[in-house]
């Protein structure tokens, strides 16, 4: 295989890995506060797959990144990875450049929270809590940077799976919102 096609092909699966990892973590996060999914199993198994999957985009999201950094094709700079909607327009477009910053946006306020997470123990619980909810708000970055960047959308099983996840999440935030913790 040619190496830029290689390249190009590695940064959409790894893109999308990182998000079925990311939606998985909020998807058995919010279940563990919900109680929506207890038929799916243990708050502790529900807990586990919440953390390993929060630990698991961390790879995935990396070698997106790095697979995008080293494709002359994608043209992404280091400094795009840095400072969002910095990528001129001249070379990506609007779309791309809107795109391009906010999955910088993405691994940012991501990586906050992991950061967080492992803090934890040492931060104060409700500042704690709240850094922790900003993961719903970079999930929303991340579908916006999948929708507008993204190649795969067109392809129907990629796009109907990544809006039945958005919706699925949406609804169960909603009602966690209004209703507090669920009957199952």
């Amino acid at each position: 295989m040619y190496l830029p096609t290689f390249l190009w092909v590695l940064a959409r699966v790894a893109g999308l890995a990182s998000f079925v990892a990311l939606a998985t973590s909020l998807l058995t996060g919010l279940a563990v506060r919900t109680g929506v999914l207890d038929w799916a199993g243990s708050n502790r198994a529900l807990r586990s797959v919440h953390e390993y999957t929060a630990v698991l985009w961390l790879p995935l999201g990396a070698l997106h990144v790095a697979s995008l950094l080293l494709d002359d094709t994608a043209r992404v700079r280091v400094l795009d990875l840095l400072v969002p909607f910095l990528a001129p327009t001249s070379v990506y477009g609007l779309r791309g450049t809107v795109a391009l910053g906010l999955g910088t946006l993405t691994l940012e306020v991501f990586a906050l929270v992991a950061a967080t997470g492992w803090l934890k123990r040492r931060m104060p619980a409700e500042a704690w809590q709240w850094i922790h909810r900003l993961s719903y708000a970079a999930f929303g970055l991340l579908f916006l940077h999948a929708v507008l960047g993204g190649s795969d959308f067109s392809e129907p099983l990629i796009s109907a799976a990544t809006w039945s996840v958005a919706l699925l999440l949406g609804i169960l935030s909603l009602a966690r919102l209004l209703f507090g913790r669920l009957p199952a």
